[in-house]
C-alpha cells in the first residue's frame, strides 16, 4: 500500500460520504414512502456500481477510489442497521421484513446485474 492508495481511498470516501448524506437526507425528508427510501436507494445503487467495477475488473486505482473509497462510504451498513432497530422498536415487523428483503434480496440481484454489465464492457 502506498501513499497514493491511501489518498485515493480518502478522496473517494470523502466524496462518497457527502453524496450519501445529501441523497439520503433529500429522499428521506421528501418521501411519504413507508421505508427509509434514501438509505435503500444509496445501498441498492452502490451494490449495482460495485458489481460493475468488479465485473469490469477495473484497475486498482479505480477500485481504490470508487470501490473502496466512494462506494465504501456511499453505502451505509450502520445506518441500515440503525433504521432496522428503529423499525423493531416501533413494533412494525412487517415493515422490517420488507426492508430487509428489499435491501438484501434486490441488492444481491443488482450487484449481479452490475457484475454482468461490467464484465460485458471489460
Amino acid at each position: 500500500m502506498t501513499a497514493t492508495h491511501i489518498l485515493l481511498v480518502g478522496i473517494g470516501g470523502f466524496l462518497g460520504a457527502i453524496a450519501r448524506y445529501s441523497i439520503s437526507k433529500h429522499l428521506n425528508n421528501k418521501s411519504a414512502f413507508l421505508l427509509p427510501i434514501g438509505t435503500l436507494t444509496v445501498n441498492l445503487f452502490g451494490a449495482f456500481l460495485l458489481g460493475v467495477i468488479t465485473g469490469a475488473k477495473a484497475d486498482i486505482m479505480i477500485v481504490l477510489l470508487f470501490g473502496t473509497g466512494f462506494l465504501g462510504s456511499f453505502t451505509t451498513f450502520s445506518t441500515l442497521k440503525l433504521e432496522m432497530i428503529q423499525i423493531i422498536v416501533r413494533k412494525n415487523i412487517n415493515k422490517l421484513y420488507i426492508y430487509a428483503i428489499m435491501t438484501y434480496g434486490i441488492g444481491i440481484i443488482l450487484a449481479y446485474i452490475g457484475y454482468v454489465v461490467g464484465n460485458f464492457y471489460q
